[in-house]
């Protein structure tokens, strides 16, 4: 077998009632020499596929596949929906869009609307960011009970800004007027100079969640823009909603019109 087949043969060795391996099961059940079991498990290691067990000589899957799998399981009906949306907002305003989910305690971007302002934000694919210090984060962590939230921030937050919430009340705080009015943002905290605009989305059939943001130059822009920014994305959500049956955007529909008046 070559070493793909035979690192496929080992990713296949987990199951629901298997979430770690050592290196004598891999040898036993493959019929593998231990040193070639040995030698194959430390690069899967090193490649991200495979991940250490804290204080363990055994292993389990690593990031790497669950980010793989993450973007798969995202190309979906909400995506495309989204990703109509994003395309048309990106074209009307000239600046960047990303897509994120939320992961544990952190953000990952998975797709991106190139702007076509000269002054342009750029954050690459696959980039992660503590969830509390962006607008997309807390767009997400606003849909969570703050019980959860609070577990999810067991040990304190470290805020990147002066400008992120500080303390596990402020950002409880800061996710309460998200519910209230429907949209987030962040200026100049997880990426300095960078503001954000996000709202989330909900396949309620699938459960997928994700958010969606329009960011630009936080010194950049005009108050009247960012209203016309708020203003496209909450239209964008409430349609998402609608489509998807998402009971989180019914309760501020009123509450967006209102706070973004210089958009029509």
């Amino acid at each position: 077998m070559s070493t793909l087949s035979n690192a496929a043969a080992i990713l296949r060795l987990f199951a629901p009632d298997r979430l770690e391996i050592s290196v004598t099961e891999v040898s036993t059940m493959l019929g593998m020499p231990k040193s070639s079991a040995s030698r194959l498990l430390r690069a899967m290691l090193q490649e991200g596929l495979l991940s250490r067990m804290a204080n363990s000589p055994r292993y389990k899957v690593g990031n790497l596949l669950f980010e793989i799998s993450q973007l798969y399981r995202l190309h979906s009906s909400l995506i495309e929906a989204v990703d109509e949306a994003m395309h048309a907002i990106c074209r009307e305003t000239g600046h960047t869009g990303y897509i994120s989910i939320l992961d544990g305690a952190e953000v990952l971007v998975i797709r991106m609307y190139q702007g076509s302002h000269a002054l342009r934000v750029f954050t690459p694919l696959g980039q992660r960011a503590p969830a509390f210090a962006t607008a997309v984060g807390r767009a997400l962590l606003a849909r969570l009970p703050d019980e959860t939230v609070r577990a999810l921030h067991a040990d304190g937050l470290v805020p990147p800004s002066p400008n992120s919430p500080q303390t596990i009340d402020e950002l409880l705080a800061a996710l309460a007027q998200i519910r209230r009015c429907g949209w987030a943002e962040a200026s100049d905290e997880a990426i300095p100079g960078v503001g954000t605009i996000a709202v989330s989305g909900a396949d309620t059939g699938t459960g997928e969640t994700i958010a969606f943001c329009i960011s630009y130059p936080a010194s950049n822009i005009a108050a009247e823009e960012k209203n016309r920014i708020v203003s496209l994305l909450a239209a964008a959500g409430r349609k998402i909603a609608v489509r998807f049956a998402d009971p989180f955007h019914s309760q501020f529909i009123h509450v967006v019109q209102r706070a973004a008046p210089a958009a029509a």
